[in-house]
């Protein structure tokens, strides 16, 4: 049986607000060559939406149907032949759903349509509940392969895993499940439910005899335990009296005690040395200060009387030099003054011969300036007129409707007179003539003419009744012309025109508004320079703006023009009077500089003299009051004497200050406290260890803890043994179980191999020479090319493409052979095949579409536009594509 898709029509689904139809699909292989984003997956998800998605479900899928921001119901129309009888269905989503299944013979709405479609399909009646669930839609599911949904090798879902084994049955005359091995099987699973999970896990007896077994060893290890545990206390009772024996051995030792009484009288002894070792090396630092204090008085009367000996000669030097000097530096003050003089009198010719030629210069950029102003007086008129002119102009040009607006317009205007030709083909013509005073029209009088019925009406002649009623599309197409009327009218409200022509004229005066603003701005452009006089910017912004702030008052320009060559020349003389007297008085103040630069070293190294003089007579002075430099000499020997004795008396207390080391004492001491501590804290520790022990061998010792362990024992080995039998039981049964599971995976193997065998013959064409495996769920396993078997999951993801491909047209043949409907739909196919394969594919592809029809949806034009087909595109039915 064949499956033809004929027609498809989608409209408000997804990208397609407006309808979009494809039309003369035909038996064989059909091309659709399209770009990305041109809307091929979402044909075939609207194919899918029309045959397997319930009409009234509302579901996160059929919310997605309807187009971004937009509360419409999307609405699907296809037709299809199954052997070669017409079918129609349409199907609309969201808002007012329904679904209506037509043939030449019958007619089926609602949930009876969608039952009608299950039946004709061979999907089930859960088709679509599931958002992309594609297994519950029968053999098209399978053979309709969207983007990217072949690239992995998967099972067909269950629907066709029923049907193919059903086909098969019959080919390979074995029936998996027969009475027989039913009843053996239910038996071995309920004795295997008694003893393993369905996962193999351990459960029931043999959970329970092993938790028996576990529990009695348990017991015997906890009576064992507690056996040796007072055992060994017996022992640690003993050990513990040895060690509290010796450990009050060590404290009643009195080795130590003598020891650090010793140590005692050794740290009093060190403290006494440590004392006198300060007060000694006191002493030391006393004599050895007073006697670098006297040595210092010495050397530094000495250093003063030396310094003052030659700051006396240094004087006497400088005082002699400077009196050569000293007339020259009178006679260069005189002349600099006057040199200041003669320059202050050019200064001032200068000053005042520059000001005149200023003055002169400002009557003349006034006059200048005057001239310029009237101009931009003239030019600020004329500007004023254009923009004027420019307004008027602009004005009219921002009536202009914008052309997605007039194109609306345009739209409104054709949709109106389509629904009215609709309303004159579909409407019921009814004339009238002679006498009509018997006649009405629902109740009114009818007059003479010809009416065009849209709807029903009821018509009265004198007794007789007769009712009208045109066609269903008549009415459809009246209100579909009201609507277009009313939103033409509505379009045409918004822009202020009355019709499309009055839109058209007032938008070409508009364009011509524009073109004359273009002109009037490059006059008002051209009307506004620049002057740099003025300083004014070109632009018509700045021209205004000079002109309101020019002052109200009229300015009188120069009566006359000054002679600005005579007034620059009196410039040029006074600046050359000024540059000679400059020089002459820079020579002066040179020569002045020059002496004064002679003098002033010789002035600082008398000054300088004069100072160290007087510092080093006033420090000789300070220093022979001091109390001791009457006695300097005799005293700085008793101080070195004193020195000496005292350094030979902190050598002694050093000494004796080593031989005992406190820090050394104290540590001792330490050691000894620390290991009494540790003997006494040894003692409290072993008296609380034995009291312990001999409290649990006083409450353990008469509880029979042998018996108990010789009882404990032997219930363990009971438990253990009957463990070991249970388990036996168990083993057995999932013995049975596996062999019984054996023999059906025999017998499945008997059901794929048929199955192997067929897409052998196909898959051979791709990989000649290579054997199939195929999993219990007919799923393609493995690949054996050669010596190498290759997991289809671990091939290539072109490979796998490939494959699911053959498979999938494999299956179709199986199935077109029992007479159920196939065709086979692949959305942009082979993306990841190489040139050649590609090639391979296409030719298997156009063989298969001699038997079956072939819908090939792709993007790729180089790739497929060579390929012998029938090529059809998308056709938009929207009004706008005739613009």
């Amino acid at each position: 049986m064949t499956l033809r898709i004929c027609r498809i029509t989608v409209e408000n689904f997804r990208k397609f607000r407006d309808p979009v139809t494809i039309d003369g699909l035909t038996d064989g292989l059909n091309i659709l060559i399209e770009p990305n984003e041109a809307g091929k997956s979402t044909l075939l998800e609207a194919l899918r939406a029309a045959f397997f998605i319930h009409y009234n479900a509302n579901t996160k899928t059929t919310k997605s149907y309807a187009p971004h921001g937009d509360k419409v119901a999307p609405k699907i129309n296809v037709d299809f032949t199954i052997d070669n009888a017409p079918w129609s269905i349409t199907k609309r989503f969201l808002k007012n759903p329904s679904i209506e299944v037509t043939n030449p013979h019958s007619r089926a709405q609602g949930t009876g349509a969608e039952e009608r479609l299950h039946e004709l399909l061979g999907s089930t009646k859960d088709a679509g509940k599931k958002s992309g669930d594609t297994n519950s839609y029968g053999i098209l599911g399978l053979l309709w392969i969207g983007q990217t949904e072949a690239l992995s090798v998967s099972a067909p879902d269950l629907v066709i895993r029923e049907t193919v084994s059903s086909i098969l049955e019959a080919e390979v005359g074995a029936v998996l499940g027969g009475p027989a091995w039913k009843r053996v099987h239910d038996r071995i699973e309920d004795q295997y439910g008694q003893f393993w999970t369905a996962t193999g896990k351990e459960k029931g007896r043999l959970t329970e005899a092993r938790k028996a077994a576990e529990d009695a060893q348990t017991t015997a290890a906890e009576a064992k335990a507690r056996l040796q545990a007072l055992e060994d206390s017996f022992f640690d009772l003993e050990q513990a009296r040895t060690r509290l024996k010796l450990a009050r051995r060590d404290i009643a030792d009195e080795t130590d005690i003598q020891a650090r009484k010793t140590l005692e009288k050794d740290l009093e002894t060190a403290r006494a040395a440590a004392q006198i070792l300060a007060t000694r090396r006191a002493e030391k630092e006393a004599a050895t200060g007073t006697e670098k204090a006297l040595t210092d008085l010495r050397t530094r009367h000495q250093t003063a009387f030396t310094a003052r000996e030659a700051a006396e000669a240094v004087l006497t030097k400088a005082r002699d030099r400077r009196r050569t000097v000293a007339a020259d530096v009178i006679a260069a003050r005189e002349k600099s003054v006057r040199t200041a003089e003669t320059l202050e009198q050019a200064r001032l010719a200068q000053r005042q011969a520059r000001a005149a030629l200023t003055e002169g210069k400002n009557r003349h950029d006034a006059l200048r300036r005057h001239k310029a102003i009237a101009a931009a007086k003239t030019r600020f008129t004329d500007l004023a007129k254009l923009e004027q002119q420019l307004q008027q102009a602009t004005a009219l040009s921002r009536t202009l409707i914008p052309p997605d607006a007039l194109a609306t317009l345009i739209k409104h205007d054709k949709k109106v007179t389509e629904a009215e030709i609709r309303v004159t083909v579909g409407a019921t013509l009814l004339t009238l003539s002679g006498d009509t005073s018997a006649v009405t029209f629902d109740g009114q009088p009818a007059t003479p003419g010809e009416y065009s019925l849209t709807r029903d009406i009821t018509i009265r002649v004198g007794d007789t009744e007769l009712r009208l009623r045109p066609p269903a599309s008549a009415a459809s197409a009246e209100q579909d012309l009201s609507e277009a009327r009313r939103k033409r009218d509505q379009a045409l409200e918004d822009f202020g025109v009355s019709t499309l022509t009055e839109a058209r004229l007032r938008n070409d005066r508009a364009h011509e508004a524009a073109a004359e603003c273009r002109t009037l701005a490059a006059r008002i452009d051209a009307a506004t320079p620049a002057d740099d006089i003025l300083n004014l910017k070109s632009g018509p912004q700045a021209l205004k703006a000079f002109i309101a702030g020019l002052p109200a008052e009229n300015t009188v320009p120069p009566t006359e023009t000054p002679d600005l060559p005579a007034l620059s020349k009196a410039v040029e003389q006074a600046d050359s009077a000024f540059s000679q007297a400059d020089g002459a008085h820079q020579s002066a103040m040179e020569a002045l500089r020059r002496l004064e630069t002679e003098d002033a070293p010789l002035a600082a190294a008398e000054a300088g003299a004069q100072s160290d003089l007087s510092n080093a007579t006033a420090q000789i002075s300070e220093l022979e009051k001091h109390p001791d430099f009457p006695t300097l000499t005799e005293a700085l020997a008793q101080a070195g004497k004193r020195a000496a004795e005292a350094a030979t008396a902190l050598e002694e207390a050093t000494r004796n200050a080593t031989v005992h080391d406190q820090d050394t004492i104290l540590r001792k001491i330490a050691t000894i406290d620390a290991r009494a501590r540790t003997a006494q804290e040894t003692c409290r520790r072993l008296e609380t260890e034995i009291a312990k022990l001999e409290g649990t061998i006083e409450s353990e010792g008469g509880k029979g803890l042998a018996e108990r362990e010789a009882a404990a024992r032997e219930a363990a080995e009971a438990s253990e043994a009957t463990l070991h039998r249970v388990t036996e039981d168990a083993e057995t049964i999932r013995l049975l179980r596996n062999t019984l599971e054996e023999s059906r995976r025999e017998t499945s193997a008997r059901f794929t191999g048929p199955v192997a065998e067929r897409m052998k013959r196909t898959i051979n064409r791709l990989m000649p020479g290579s054997d199939l495996s195929f999993s219990e769920d007919l799923a393609l396993e493995t690949i054996v090319r050669g010596d190498m078997t290759e997991d289809c999951a671990t091939l290539s993801r072109g490979t796998q493409e490939q494959l699911a491909i053959l498979t999938r047209i494999a299956f179709a043949d199986m199935l077109r052979e029992q007479g159920l409907p196939v065709s086979l739909i692949l959305d942009d196919p082979l993306v990841y095949s190489d040139d050649g394969r590609l090639e391979l594919l296409t030719d298997i592809i156009s063989d298969a579409a001699k038997r079956m029809q072939v819908i090939l949806l792709t993007c790729r034009d180089r790739a497929f536009r060579h390929v012998t087909g029938n090529h059809v595109s998308l056709s938009i039915a929207h009004s706008e594509t005739t613009h």
